[in-house]
């Protein structure tokens, strides 16, 4: 979150009242100065009259940025970019408010509050103001966007617009050496390493055919394909322990004071995220809203029988309301049948929800309720359909995770680029330190305190 404060221009209609109500009081608490144009009620109301005030309030310079929710968030981009010197994007995600901003230097935030959840729209508006266009080349396309009348208002413009000879379709932005390795670099994360066979053509798998090239070079570095953090070699015990660690809550009788104690912990010791039901994903996302602690939430659970279709809708619905990770359960039975075909269907729907929304997708395999063959099946089913990581346990069945398991998980999917979360029992740091070892590059636990606490003990007392 920016420490800077800035004034805000918000309205919104009818449709984006309530969430409206929620942003202002959020910015008004971190010291932005927020004039809200309305609308100030649930009324039915035109969305254009509010989307205009606000490009409007942006556009004279009384405010400095303007964010406008409506049903869907397009109409209301349309509108505000009728008025010259705005520039309204839409931003249905993390990456997209970013790119707005860095890339675009958008000036008015639209959002649709019929497509995200509370808990997201607040992680997108605290990026989104956040972020600032820096880079010269950005800045130099961003001049590009004045039509010509405000070419003509401006009077003195230096932007001159020409064609580079090199690159004509570079429209006179020049490349720099630079950029252009950049740009290279991008293509090859992109399309994966051309491989020379012995008849001499050239031939190299690409992302569409072969997911694990892109894994591949995502683990070099290239972290703009992925949401997910670089992560230490298994087997390294990290120094910041807590950073391997979902701090997790998922019993039924779960109280809301618990949750909120929970998101106060994580906080305290910088968790990677807090794991709770899909209940309370909204009120995760407010209480952790600006720190790096993340919502992660779980579905189709913790028995994994549900239809895919309802999977992928029960994850669509979590990363709307500010979920950035979804830990599935896979459906063990037909896993046991040997239907592979509707395992597969199972997972890939969850991971392409989750792609669709840039959260990570972690694959429950209930490690405790298969046989080898089993677990091995389950890595490759769950690497076919491109998820971010494998799982042991839920922690509602006969075992948790053990080092055998975590071993051969590992083993399966660390060629992939793929990670392996193991959960379930892990009570202390002894066990922590062994699951790590064993290739466990995140822990799923409650016990999450103590394990740090003796983790830290263990460091002074050495």
């Amino acid at each position: 979150m920016s420490s800077v404060s800035k004034r805000i221009a918000i309205g919104a209609d009818h449709g984006g009242f309530e969430l409206k109500g929620r942003l202002v009081e959020g910015l008004r608490q971190v010291g932005h100065q927020v004039e809200d144009v309305g609308a100030f009620s649930p009324e039915p109301v035109d969305y254009p009259v509010f989307a205009r005030k606000v490009a409007e309030a942006v556009a004279s310079g009384r405010a400095d940025l303007g964010v406008m929710i409506d049903g869907a968030g397009i109409g209301s981009a349309m509108v505000a970019n009728k008025v010259p010197g705005v520039r309204a994007a839409l931003a249905y995600d993390l990456s997209s408010a970013r790119n707005s901003r860095e890339h675009n230097d958008a000036n008015v935030l639209t959002l649709g509050a019929s497509l995200i959840g509370p808990g997201l729209a607040g992680q997108i508006v605290d990026l989104w103001l956040a972020t600032e266009c820096t880079e010269s080349r950005h800045q130099k396309r961003v001049a590009m966007f004045a039509d010509s009348a405000e070419v003509e208002a401006a009077g003195s413009s230096n932007v001159k617009v020409t064609l580079n000879p090199r690159d004509p379709g570079t429209a006179g932005v020049s490349l720099s050496e630079t950029d252009i390795e950049r740009v290279v670099e991008r293509l090859v994360q992109m399309t994966g390493p051309i491989e020379s066979f012995g008849n001499g053509a050239q031939q190299g798998p690409c992302i569409g055919n072969c997911p694990d090239t892109a894994r591949h070079f995502i683990h070099l570095g290239a972290t703009g394909l992925t949401s997910v953090a670089e992560v230490d070699p298994p087997g390294r015990i990290p120094e910041d322990l807590a950073r391997y660690i979902d701090h997790t809550l998922l019993k039924p009788d779960a109280t809301e004071e618990q949750i909120r104690r929970l998101c106060a912990d994580a906080l305290e010791y910088n968790f990677r995220s807090v794991c709770v039901n899909p209940t309370w994903v909204s009120l995760c996302g407010q209480l952790l809203r600006g720190s790096d602690v993340l919502t992660c939430t779980v579905v189709g659970f913790p028995l994994g029988a549900n239809e895919p279709e309802t999977k992928a809708l029960e994850a669509r619905r979590a990363i709307r309301c500010g979920a950035r990770e979804i830990d599935m359960v896979l459906n063990v039975g037909a896993l046991k049948s040997g239907n592979d075909e509707l395992v597969l269907r199972d997972i890939r729907a969850v991971v392409e929800a989750c792609r669709d929304g840039s959260a990570v997708c972690k694959v429950i395999l209930e490690t405790a309720l298969l046989t080898d063959d089993e677990k091995r099946r389950a890595c490759e089913l769950a690497r076919t359909a491109r998820a971010n990581f494998v799982k042991t346990s839920t922690g509602f069945s006969s075992g948790g995770a053990t080092v055998e398991d975590v071993a051969l998980m590992a083993e399966v999917v660390r060629p992939a680029g793929m990670e392996v979360k193991a959960s379930g029992g892990i009570k202390s740091y002894t066990d922590a330190k062994a699951l790590i070892a064993a290739g466990a590059t995140r822990l799923g636990a409650s016990a999450s305190m103590a394990i740090v606490q003796e983790a830290v003990a263990g460091t002074v007392s050495a």
